[in-house]
């Protein structure tokens, strides 16, 4: 119990970093996990710690969860959680990700499962995305969590911002050849 809480708190701890980091960064030698518990159980780890996107942008990355115990894990539950790093930036998850909430069932010893999370970038900002692992008897134990994934979401700079650049161009184009069709039929109506 005391080891998981050290687990959530450095996780908090790893959410807090600045470092940002190139788009889909690709995982180093070494996946980024979670340390296991001193006598084994439930490790969770994440492909990459970095990603890069521009607003829209669809990206992933995946999370896998190794028994390292010597008995079944039963009942396991993995969420995907998305927080901003600084203040201001309104998240709703849900708007990221539809499908936050994997049911794992149980692994065996040496078992594990591996999870593509899938996520749309739906405003600037920094974030810190994490999966946290629990069971389904997880009254009052903490979740098990892998480390963060920070994302730079950037703002997309566009000529044609909310597909303004037709309406600009066409009404001025479209006046202007009423405007000359109307002339036209004056003069004709003259002759």
């Amino acid at each position: 119990m005391r080891r998981r809480r050290l687990v959530t708190a450095v996780a908090a701890v790893a959410l807090g970093s600045s470092a940002v980091g190139v788009a889909l960064a690709p995982a180093t030698a070494r996946a980024a996990s979670s340390p296991p518990p001193a006598s084994g159980g439930i490790a969770v780890s994440v492909d990459r710690t970095r990603i890069s996107a521009g607003l829209g942008d669809h990206f992933g990355f995946r999370a896998t969860v190794v028994n390292r115990g010597t008995a079944p894990a039963a009942g396991l539950i993995a969420h995907l959680n998305v927080l901003s790093l600084r203040p201001g930036l309104y998240v709703d998850p849900e708007d990221w990700s539809p499908d936050r909430t994997k049911y794992l069932g149980t692994l065996p010893p040496g078992g594990s499962r591996t999870l593509t999370w899938r996520l749309q970038a739906v405003a600037p900002g920094r974030l810190g995305i994490y999966v946290a692992v629990l069971t389904e008897r997880a009254a009052g134990a903490a979740p098990l969590t892998a480390p963060a994934v920070h994302v730079a979401i950037a703002q997309r700079r566009t000529l044609n911002a909310g597909g303004i650049v037709p309406v600009a161009l066409g009404v001025p184009a479209l006046l202007g050849a009423l405007a000359l069709a109307a002339g036209l039929r004056r003069s004709s109506d003259r002759r």
